[in-house]
Protein backbone atom coordinates (compact mmCIF):
# COMPACT_ATOMS: atom_id res chain seq x y z
CA UNK A 1 0.00 0.00 0.00
CA UNK A 2 2.43 2.03 0.71
CA UNK A 3 4.36 1.98 -2.48
CA UNK A 4 0.85 2.65 -3.72
CA UNK A 5 0.65 6.00 -2.39
CA UNK A 6 3.98 7.49 -3.30
CA UNK A 7 3.30 6.91 -6.90
CA UNK A 8 0.60 8.92 -7.33
CA UNK A 9 2.70 11.59 -5.02
CA UNK A 10 5.10 12.09 -7.98
CA UNK A 11 2.49 12.29 -10.43
CA UNK A 12 0.30 15.10 -8.34
CA UNK A 13 3.36 17.48 -7.45
CA UNK A 14 3.58 19.02 -10.81
CA UNK A 15 0.60 20.26 -10.37
CA UNK A 16 2.13 22.50 -7.16
CA UNK A 17 4.40 24.89 -8.52
CA UNK A 18 8.25 24.80 -7.12
CA UNK A 19 8.39 27.05 -3.89
CA UNK A 20 4.66 27.48 -3.47
CA UNK A 21 2.51 25.32 -1.24
CA UNK A 22 -1.43 25.02 -1.98
CA UNK A 23 -1.78 24.42 2.24
CA UNK A 24 -2.31 27.73 3.80
CA UNK A 25 0.24 27.97 6.50
CA UNK A 26 2.01 30.83 8.80
CA UNK A 27 5.52 31.73 7.57
CA UNK A 28 8.26 30.21 9.61
CA UNK A 29 8.80 32.54 12.67
CA UNK A 30 9.99 33.22 16.32
CA UNK A 31 6.80 32.72 18.28
CA UNK A 32 6.88 34.89 21.52
CA UNK A 33 4.07 35.42 24.05
CA UNK A 34 3.86 38.95 25.13
CA UNK A 35 1.77 38.83 27.53
CA UNK A 36 1.99 38.70 30.99
CA UNK A 37 2.00 34.91 32.33
CA UNK A 38 -1.34 33.97 34.51
CA UNK A 39 -0.72 34.07 38.33
CA UNK A 40 -2.82 30.96 39.09
CA UNK A 41 -1.02 30.80 42.47
CA UNK A 42 -0.43 33.86 45.28
CA UNK A 43 3.06 34.30 46.02
CA UNK A 44 2.68 32.91 49.48
CA UNK A 45 1.47 29.79 47.31
CA UNK A 46 4.53 29.52 45.39
CA UNK A 47 6.68 29.43 48.30
CA UNK A 48 4.77 26.85 50.09
CA UNK A 49 5.20 24.35 47.16
CA UNK A 50 8.88 25.37 47.52
CA UNK A 51 9.14 24.86 50.99
CA UNK A 52 7.15 21.53 50.62
CA UNK A 53 9.77 20.42 47.70
CA UNK A 54 12.53 21.83 49.85
CA UNK A 55 11.48 19.17 53.43
CA UNK A 56 10.71 16.49 50.62
CA UNK A 57 14.91 16.68 49.17
CA UNK A 58 16.19 17.08 52.96
CA UNK A 59 13.84 14.64 54.69
CA UNK A 60 12.82 11.67 52.09
CA UNK A 61 15.20 11.59 49.22
CA UNK A 62 15.46 10.98 45.82
CA UNK A 63 16.56 7.05 44.84
CA UNK A 64 19.14 7.49 41.99
CA UNK A 65 20.31 3.99 40.36
CA UNK A 66 23.73 5.37 39.22
CA UNK A 67 26.68 4.90 41.81
CA UNK A 68 28.20 7.76 39.44
CA UNK A 69 26.10 9.88 40.08
CA UNK A 70 26.01 9.31 44.10
CA UNK A 71 29.39 9.57 43.71
CA UNK A 72 28.75 13.46 42.53
CA UNK A 73 26.17 14.21 44.87
CA UNK A 74 28.60 13.14 47.53
CA UNK A 75 31.69 14.97 46.39
CA UNK A 76 29.20 18.07 46.11
CA UNK A 77 28.26 17.64 50.21
CA UNK A 78 24.77 15.99 49.99
CA UNK A 79 23.62 13.18 52.20
CA UNK A 80 24.10 9.48 50.32
CA UNK A 81 22.69 6.26 51.81
CA UNK A 82 24.56 4.01 49.71
CA UNK A 83 22.61 1.15 50.62
CA UNK A 84 19.18 2.32 49.30
CA UNK A 85 20.96 4.66 46.96
CA UNK A 86 19.32 7.92 48.62
CA UNK A 87 20.38 11.60 48.21
CA UNK A 88 18.99 13.71 50.40
CA UNK A 89 19.94 17.56 49.74
CA UNK A 90 20.31 20.34 51.37
CA UNK A 91 18.21 23.66 49.97
CA UNK A 92 21.05 25.26 50.54
CA UNK A 93 22.98 23.49 47.83
CA UNK A 94 19.93 23.27 45.72
CA UNK A 95 19.68 27.26 45.70
CA UNK A 96 23.49 27.23 44.96
CA UNK A 97 23.21 25.01 41.59
CA UNK A 98 20.37 25.92 40.26
CA UNK A 99 21.89 29.71 40.30
CA UNK A 100 24.75 28.18 37.70
CA UNK A 101 21.52 27.29 35.28
CA UNK A 102 21.46 29.78 32.13
CA UNK A 103 18.02 31.44 32.18
CA UNK A 104 17.76 31.23 28.61
CA UNK A 105 19.76 29.43 25.61
CA UNK A 106 19.53 28.59 21.74
CA UNK A 107 19.74 25.30 20.19
CA UNK A 108 21.35 25.18 16.65
CA UNK A 109 20.46 22.58 14.33
CA UNK A 110 21.94 21.91 10.77
CA UNK A 111 19.97 24.68 9.38
CA UNK A 112 20.49 28.07 12.02
CA UNK A 113 17.72 29.82 10.62
CA UNK A 114 15.84 26.75 12.70
CA UNK A 115 17.23 27.82 15.34
CA UNK A 116 15.32 27.23 18.40
CA UNK A 117 15.34 29.39 21.12
CA UNK A 118 14.02 28.53 24.65
CA UNK A 119 13.71 30.68 27.82
CA UNK A 120 12.24 34.61 28.25
CA UNK A 121 8.92 34.52 25.74
CA UNK A 122 9.93 32.15 23.53
CA UNK A 123 7.21 29.46 22.79
CA UNK A 124 8.42 26.41 20.40
CA UNK A 125 5.84 23.31 19.27
CA UNK A 126 7.35 20.18 18.92
CA UNK A 127 6.18 16.99 16.85
CA UNK A 128 4.88 14.06 19.47
CA UNK A 129 7.36 11.96 20.72
CA UNK A 130 7.76 8.44 21.98
CA UNK A 131 4.21 6.49 20.98
CA UNK A 132 4.66 2.65 19.94
CA UNK A 133 1.51 2.74 17.78
CA UNK A 134 0.70 5.23 14.99
CA UNK A 135 -2.69 5.45 13.07
CA UNK A 136 -4.33 7.36 9.97
CA UNK A 137 -8.07 6.75 9.05
CA UNK A 138 -7.36 5.04 5.76
CA UNK A 139 -4.81 2.48 7.21
CA UNK A 140 -5.95 1.62 10.59
CA UNK A 141 -3.77 1.59 14.06
CA UNK A 142 -0.91 -0.22 13.56
CA UNK A 143 2.43 -0.64 15.00
CA UNK A 144 5.28 2.12 14.37
CA UNK A 145 7.20 1.44 11.40
CA UNK A 146 10.28 3.18 9.76
CA UNK A 147 7.97 4.49 6.84
CA UNK A 148 5.50 6.12 8.92
CA UNK A 149 8.12 7.38 10.94
CA UNK A 150 9.63 9.21 7.78
CA UNK A 151 6.77 10.44 6.60
CA UNK A 152 6.38 12.11 9.95
CA UNK A 153 9.91 13.93 9.83
CA UNK A 154 9.00 14.85 6.48
CA UNK A 155 5.36 16.96 7.68
CA UNK A 156 7.45 18.32 10.82
CA UNK A 157 9.93 19.50 8.46
CA UNK A 158 6.81 21.03 5.61
CA UNK A 159 4.91 22.70 8.78
CA UNK A 160 6.72 25.73 10.10
CA UNK A 161 4.63 25.60 13.28
CA UNK A 162 6.72 22.55 14.48
CA UNK A 163 9.96 24.05 15.82
CA UNK A 164 11.82 20.86 16.58
CA UNK A 165 11.13 17.06 16.37
CA UNK A 166 10.45 14.87 19.19
CA UNK A 167 12.18 11.42 20.24
CA UNK A 168 10.90 8.83 18.28
CA UNK A 169 7.42 9.78 17.12
CA UNK A 170 6.72 6.41 16.74
CA UNK A 171 9.10 3.95 17.55
CA UNK A 172 10.16 1.54 14.11
CA UNK A 173 9.58 -1.64 16.15
CA UNK A 174 10.58 -3.97 12.38
CA UNK A 175 14.18 -2.54 13.68
CA UNK A 176 16.48 -4.23 16.29
CA UNK A 177 15.96 -1.78 19.58
CA UNK A 178 18.94 -1.77 20.91
CA UNK A 179 20.31 0.39 17.64
CA UNK A 180 17.02 1.40 15.86
CA UNK A 181 17.86 5.08 17.56
CA UNK A 182 20.32 5.25 14.90
CA UNK A 183 18.18 5.13 11.65
CA UNK A 184 15.66 7.40 13.25
CA UNK A 185 18.29 9.90 14.12
CA UNK A 186 19.20 9.70 10.29
CA UNK A 187 15.76 10.31 9.24
CA UNK A 188 15.89 13.06 11.70
CA UNK A 189 18.78 14.83 10.05
CA UNK A 190 18.24 14.31 6.43
CA UNK A 191 14.46 14.71 6.07
CA UNK A 192 14.64 17.56 8.02
CA UNK A 193 16.95 20.01 9.18
CA UNK A 194 15.43 21.24 12.57
CA UNK A 195 16.69 20.42 16.02
CA UNK A 196 15.26 17.21 17.28
CA UNK A 197 15.22 15.16 20.74
CA UNK A 198 17.42 12.42 21.28
CA UNK A 199 17.18 9.26 23.32
CA UNK A 200 18.76 9.14 26.53
CA UNK A 201 17.98 5.77 27.61
CA UNK A 202 21.67 4.94 29.05
CA UNK A 203 24.97 6.93 27.86
CA UNK A 204 25.55 5.65 24.18
CA UNK A 205 22.11 6.66 22.73
CA UNK A 206 22.53 9.89 24.21
CA UNK A 207 26.23 10.75 22.44
CA UNK A 208 25.17 8.95 19.45
CA UNK A 209 22.57 12.16 18.85
CA UNK A 210 24.90 14.71 19.90
CA UNK A 211 27.65 12.80 17.42
CA UNK A 212 25.51 12.79 14.98
CA UNK A 213 24.31 16.66 14.79
CA UNK A 214 27.77 17.51 15.20
CA UNK A 215 28.78 16.04 11.86
CA UNK A 216 25.67 17.15 10.28
CA UNK A 217 26.92 20.34 10.89
CA UNK A 218 30.21 20.39 10.21
CA UNK A 219 31.60 21.18 13.67
CA UNK A 220 33.34 19.33 16.38
CA UNK A 221 32.14 17.47 19.99
CA UNK A 222 34.09 20.59 21.26
CA UNK A 223 32.09 23.12 19.19
CA UNK A 224 28.84 21.35 20.16
CA UNK A 225 29.55 22.02 23.72
CA UNK A 226 29.51 26.01 23.21
CA UNK A 227 26.90 25.58 20.88
CA UNK A 228 24.56 22.98 21.82
CA UNK A 229 21.90 21.23 19.11
CA UNK A 230 20.09 18.66 20.75
CA UNK A 231 18.04 17.77 23.63
CA UNK A 232 16.33 15.36 25.62
CA UNK A 233 13.83 14.92 28.41
CA UNK A 234 14.73 13.09 31.44
CA UNK A 235 11.52 10.99 32.70
CA UNK A 236 11.41 10.86 36.05
CA UNK A 237 10.02 7.40 37.72
CA UNK A 238 8.15 8.98 40.22
CA UNK A 239 7.83 9.09 42.70
CA UNK A 240 11.31 9.89 43.94
CA UNK A 241 13.32 7.60 41.72
CA UNK A 242 16.37 8.34 38.58
CA UNK A 243 16.52 4.96 36.97
CA UNK A 244 20.57 4.22 36.32
CA UNK A 245 19.67 4.82 32.54
CA UNK A 246 18.18 8.36 32.98
CA UNK A 247 20.61 9.05 35.38
CA UNK A 248 23.74 8.34 32.78
CA UNK A 249 22.12 9.91 30.00
CA UNK A 250 21.29 12.87 31.66
CA UNK A 251 25.43 13.15 32.66
CA UNK A 252 26.15 12.60 29.16
CA UNK A 253 23.90 15.17 27.46
CA UNK A 254 25.71 17.97 30.52
CA UNK A 255 28.95 16.94 29.89
CA UNK A 256 28.75 17.70 26.24
CA UNK A 257 26.62 20.99 27.15
CA UNK A 258 23.39 19.66 25.64
CA UNK A 259 20.04 20.41 26.53
CA UNK A 260 17.63 18.50 29.22
CA UNK A 261 14.66 18.37 30.68
CA UNK A 262 14.13 17.06 33.62
CA UNK A 263 10.59 16.31 33.80
CA UNK A 264 8.84 13.62 36.61
CA UNK A 265 5.71 11.75 35.61
CA UNK A 266 3.31 12.71 38.25
CA UNK A 267 0.05 11.52 37.50
CA UNK A 268 -2.33 12.65 40.65
CA UNK A 269 -3.68 9.62 42.62
CA UNK A 270 -1.42 7.27 40.96
CA UNK A 271 2.36 8.55 40.93
CA UNK A 272 1.90 12.04 42.85
CA UNK A 273 -0.40 12.61 45.54
CA UNK A 274 -4.40 12.99 44.43
CA UNK A 275 -4.20 17.06 45.25
CA UNK A 276 -2.80 18.93 42.94
CA UNK A 277 -0.73 20.96 45.87
CA UNK A 278 0.84 17.79 46.56
CA UNK A 279 1.79 16.69 42.84
CA UNK A 280 3.50 20.22 42.52
CA UNK A 281 5.54 19.86 45.11
CA UNK A 282 6.66 16.50 44.47
CA UNK A 283 7.03 17.69 40.61
CA UNK A 284 9.53 20.55 41.96
CA UNK A 285 11.34 18.67 44.32
CA UNK A 286 12.14 15.93 41.49
CA UNK A 287 12.33 18.42 38.75
CA UNK A 288 14.78 20.35 40.76
CA UNK A 289 16.64 17.33 42.09
CA UNK A 290 18.14 16.76 38.13
CA UNK A 291 18.38 19.90 37.59
CA UNK A 292 21.14 19.89 40.18
CA UNK A 293 22.22 16.96 39.17
CA UNK A 294 23.10 18.60 35.53
CA UNK A 295 24.91 21.03 36.91
CA UNK A 296 26.88 18.43 39.24
CA UNK A 297 28.63 17.52 35.68
CA UNK A 298 28.88 20.99 34.39
CA UNK A 299 28.12 24.24 35.91
CA UNK A 300 26.41 26.15 33.43
CA UNK A 301 24.74 23.09 31.47
CA UNK A 302 21.64 24.15 29.44
CA UNK A 303 18.62 22.62 31.61
CA UNK A 304 15.31 23.37 31.46
CA UNK A 305 12.16 22.96 34.58
CA UNK A 306 9.73 20.26 33.26
CA UNK A 307 6.41 19.48 34.08
CA UNK A 308 4.23 16.66 33.07
CA UNK A 309 1.12 16.72 35.91
CA UNK A 310 -1.82 15.51 35.40
CA UNK A 311 -4.70 13.31 37.07
CA UNK A 312 -5.69 9.41 36.27
CA UNK A 313 -9.41 8.36 36.07
CA UNK A 314 -9.91 7.46 39.67
CA UNK A 315 -12.88 5.21 38.24
CA UNK A 316 -10.26 2.77 36.21
CA UNK A 317 -6.90 4.24 36.85
CA UNK A 318 -6.34 5.25 33.30
CA UNK A 319 -4.06 8.68 32.92
CA UNK A 320 -6.06 11.53 31.47
CA UNK A 321 -4.76 14.34 29.79
CA UNK A 322 -6.26 18.42 28.99
CA UNK A 323 -7.86 17.93 32.12
CA UNK A 324 -8.80 21.45 33.93
CA UNK A 325 -6.42 19.98 36.80
CA UNK A 326 -3.77 19.26 33.79
CA UNK A 327 -4.15 22.89 32.50
CA UNK A 328 -4.23 24.33 36.10
CA UNK A 329 -1.05 22.43 36.54
CA UNK A 330 0.40 23.94 33.40
CA UNK A 331 0.12 27.36 34.69
CA UNK A 332 1.17 26.56 37.65
CA UNK A 333 4.33 24.63 36.78
CA UNK A 334 5.52 27.93 35.36
CA UNK A 335 5.39 30.20 37.99
CA UNK A 336 7.17 27.50 40.02
CA UNK A 337 9.60 27.74 36.98
CA UNK A 338 9.86 31.02 36.76
CA UNK A 339 10.97 31.47 40.65
CA UNK A 340 13.94 29.71 39.43
CA UNK A 341 14.80 31.53 36.81
CA UNK A 342 14.31 28.18 34.46
CA UNK A 343 13.32 27.88 31.21
CA UNK A 344 10.01 25.55 31.14
CA UNK A 345 9.10 22.43 29.37
CA UNK A 346 5.17 21.77 29.32
CA UNK A 347 2.86 19.42 27.27
CA UNK A 348 -0.57 19.70 25.48
CA UNK A 349 -2.61 16.14 25.53
CA UNK A 350 -5.32 14.32 25.19
CA UNK A 351 -6.65 10.90 26.16
CA UNK A 352 -8.86 10.28 22.97
CA UNK A 353 -8.45 7.09 21.39
CA UNK A 354 -9.75 9.14 17.81
CA UNK A 355 -8.67 11.94 16.19
CA UNK A 356 -12.32 13.81 17.04
CA UNK A 357 -13.80 16.34 19.08
CA UNK A 358 -12.62 15.05 22.44
CA UNK A 359 -9.22 14.83 21.03
CA UNK A 360 -9.52 18.64 19.93
CA UNK A 361 -11.09 19.98 22.95
CA UNK A 362 -8.61 18.20 25.70
CA UNK A 363 -5.69 19.09 23.93
CA UNK A 364 -7.33 23.32 23.32
CA UNK A 365 -7.69 22.83 27.31
CA UNK A 366 -4.06 22.03 27.55
CA UNK A 367 -2.51 24.16 25.39
CA UNK A 368 -4.19 26.84 26.71
CA UNK A 369 -2.43 25.89 29.61
CA UNK A 370 0.70 26.15 28.63
CA UNK A 371 0.78 29.32 26.68
CA UNK A 372 -0.79 31.01 29.56
CA UNK A 373 1.86 29.49 32.12
CA UNK A 374 4.41 30.65 29.30
CA UNK A 375 6.16 27.41 28.67
CA UNK A 376 9.17 27.41 26.24
CA UNK A 377 9.09 24.43 25.22
CA UNK A 378 5.45 22.83 24.31
CA UNK A 379 6.33 19.07 23.76
CA UNK A 380 4.06 16.43 22.51
CA UNK A 381 2.58 19.56 20.76
CA UNK A 382 1.38 18.18 17.24
CA UNK A 383 0.23 14.41 16.67
CA UNK A 384 -0.33 12.95 20.10
CA UNK A 385 -3.46 10.66 20.53
CA UNK A 386 -4.20 7.52 22.87
CA UNK A 387 -2.89 8.95 25.58
CA UNK A 388 0.60 9.08 24.24
CA UNK A 389 0.31 5.53 23.23
CA UNK A 390 -0.47 6.16 19.08
CA UNK A 391 0.80 9.20 17.17
CA UNK A 392 -1.85 10.44 14.39
CA UNK A 393 -1.66 11.80 10.93
CA UNK A 394 -4.93 13.51 11.06
CA UNK A 395 -4.11 14.27 14.77
CA UNK A 396 -1.10 15.98 13.93
CA UNK A 397 -2.52 18.34 11.04
CA UNK A 398 -5.41 19.12 13.46
CA UNK A 399 -2.49 20.34 15.78
CA UNK A 400 -1.17 22.49 13.33
CA UNK A 401 -4.37 24.47 13.12
CA UNK A 402 -4.61 24.66 16.99
CA UNK A 403 -0.85 25.81 16.96
CA UNK A 404 -1.16 28.49 14.02
CA UNK A 405 -4.63 30.06 15.70
CA UNK A 406 -2.06 30.54 19.20
CA UNK A 407 0.11 31.92 17.45
CA UNK A 408 -1.63 34.46 15.51
CA UNK A 409 -3.73 34.92 18.72
CA UNK A 410 -0.22 35.82 20.92
CA UNK A 411 0.20 38.55 17.65
CA UNK A 412 -0.16 42.09 19.63
CA UNK A 413 -2.97 44.24 18.62
CA UNK A 414 -1.66 47.34 15.99
CA UNK A 415 -3.41 50.76 16.78
CA UNK A 416 -2.42 53.73 14.60
CA UNK A 417 -4.35 55.93 12.44
CA UNK A 418 -4.01 53.11 9.45
CA UNK A 419 -5.76 50.51 11.48
CA UNK A 420 -8.52 52.58 13.10
CA UNK A 421 -9.81 53.30 9.67
CA UNK A 422 -11.48 56.48 10.46
CA UNK A 423 -11.15 57.77 7.14
CA UNK A 424 -12.49 54.64 5.63
CA UNK A 425 -15.47 55.40 8.74
CA UNK A 426 -16.06 58.63 6.94
CA UNK A 427 -16.17 57.19 2.91
CA UNK A 428 -18.76 54.17 3.87
CA UNK A 429 -22.38 55.96 4.39
CA UNK A 430 -24.84 55.22 6.94
CA UNK A 431 -26.11 51.53 6.73
CA UNK A 432 -23.57 50.83 4.00
CA UNK A 433 -20.35 48.25 3.73
CA UNK A 434 -16.84 47.89 3.91
CA UNK A 435 -16.69 45.56 1.43
CA UNK A 436 -15.78 47.77 -1.59
CA UNK A 437 -13.81 50.42 0.11
CA UNK A 438 -10.01 51.36 -0.48
CA UNK A 439 -9.63 50.41 3.05
CA UNK A 440 -10.49 46.99 3.01
CA UNK A 441 -9.29 46.20 -0.80
CA UNK A 442 -5.44 47.17 0.52
CA UNK A 443 -6.44 44.76 3.14
CA UNK A 444 -8.37 42.08 2.60
CA UNK A 445 -6.19 39.10 1.46
CA UNK A 446 -4.07 39.60 5.14
CA UNK A 447 -6.62 40.72 6.78
CA UNK A 448 -7.33 37.67 8.86
CA UNK A 449 -6.19 34.55 9.85
CA UNK A 450 -6.13 31.60 6.86
CA UNK A 451 -7.29 28.44 8.08
CA UNK A 452 -5.77 25.22 6.14
CA UNK A 453 -8.27 22.64 7.91
CA UNK A 454 -11.43 24.96 9.02
CA UNK A 455 -14.37 25.15 6.72
CA UNK A 456 -16.65 28.18 6.52
CA UNK A 457 -18.54 27.59 3.93
CA UNK A 458 -22.24 27.81 3.87
CA UNK A 459 -23.87 23.87 5.08
CA UNK A 460 -25.26 23.89 0.91
CA UNK A 461 -21.56 24.68 -0.57
CA UNK A 462 -20.49 22.30 1.92
CA UNK A 463 -22.51 19.53 1.29
CA UNK A 464 -21.54 19.95 -2.61
CA UNK A 465 -18.27 19.27 -1.83
CA UNK A 466 -18.56 16.15 -0.42
CA UNK A 467 -19.89 17.24 3.38
CA UNK A 468 -16.10 16.29 4.71
CA UNK A 469 -16.32 16.92 8.75
CA UNK A 470 -12.63 18.21 9.94
CA UNK A 471 -10.96 14.98 10.39
CA UNK A 472 -11.93 13.87 6.54
CA UNK A 473 -10.22 16.61 5.83
CA UNK A 474 -7.46 16.40 8.09
CA UNK A 475 -6.73 13.29 5.80
CA UNK A 476 -6.32 15.03 2.44
CA UNK A 477 -4.02 17.94 4.07
CA UNK A 478 -1.87 15.38 5.46
CA UNK A 479 -1.48 13.45 2.33
CA UNK A 480 -1.13 16.81 0.09
CA UNK A 481 1.47 18.24 2.54
CA UNK A 482 3.40 14.95 1.73
CA UNK A 483 3.26 15.54 -1.97
CA UNK A 484 4.84 19.23 -1.14
CA UNK A 485 7.12 18.03 0.83
CA UNK A 486 11.12 18.92 -0.52
CA UNK A 487 13.78 17.62 1.62
CA UNK A 488 16.39 19.99 2.66
CA UNK A 489 19.58 19.55 1.23
CA UNK A 490 22.77 18.33 2.74
CA UNK A 491 26.61 18.63 1.81
CA UNK A 492 27.41 15.33 0.23
CA UNK A 493 30.38 14.52 2.72
CA UNK A 494 28.57 15.25 5.86
CA UNK A 495 25.58 13.03 4.62
CA UNK A 496 28.68 10.56 3.16
CA UNK A 497 29.88 10.71 6.79
CA UNK A 498 26.36 10.02 8.70
CA UNK A 499 25.65 7.01 6.45
CA UNK A 500 29.43 5.97 8.06
CA UNK A 501 29.06 6.81 11.46
CA UNK A 502 25.54 4.70 11.80
CA UNK A 503 27.32 1.52 9.86
CA UNK A 504 30.04 1.67 11.86
CA UNK A 505 28.09 2.25 15.50
CA UNK A 506 25.96 -0.49 14.36
CA UNK A 507 28.84 -2.53 13.89
CA UNK A 508 29.81 -1.68 17.17
CA UNK A 509 26.65 -2.25 19.08
CA UNK A 510 26.40 -5.74 17.93
CA UNK A 511 23.98 -7.57 19.65
CA UNK A 512 24.61 -5.37 23.18
CA UNK A 513 23.09 -1.79 24.85
CA UNK A 514 25.12 0.80 22.87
Amino acid sequence: MLAAMSEPRQRRRERVPKGQSAIPQLPRQRVRNPYPPMQMLSADQVEAIHYASMRILEEYGIEVMSARALSLFEAAGAEVDHATQTVRLDRGLVAERIATVPSAYALTPRNAENTVHLGGDTLNFTLVAGPPNVHDMERGRRAGNLADYRDFIRLAQHFNAITMLGNQVCAPVELPANNRHLDTYLANLTLSDKSFHVSAIGRGRALDGVRMMAISRGITLDQMREDPGVTTIISVNSPRRFDGEMAEGLMAMAEHGQSVAVTPFTLMGAMSPVTLAGALAQQNAEALFGVVLTQLVRRGAPVMYGAFTSNVDMKSGAPAFGTPENTKANVASGQLARRYSLPYRTTPGSASNAPDAQGAWETMMALWGAVLGHGNLIYHAAGWQEGGLTASFEKFVMDVEMIQHMTEFLKPIDVNEGELALDALGRVPTGGHFFGDEHTLARYSTAFYQPMLSNWQNFEAWQEAGSLDATARATRVWKKALEEYEQPAMEPDRLEALEAYVAKRKEEIGGGEP
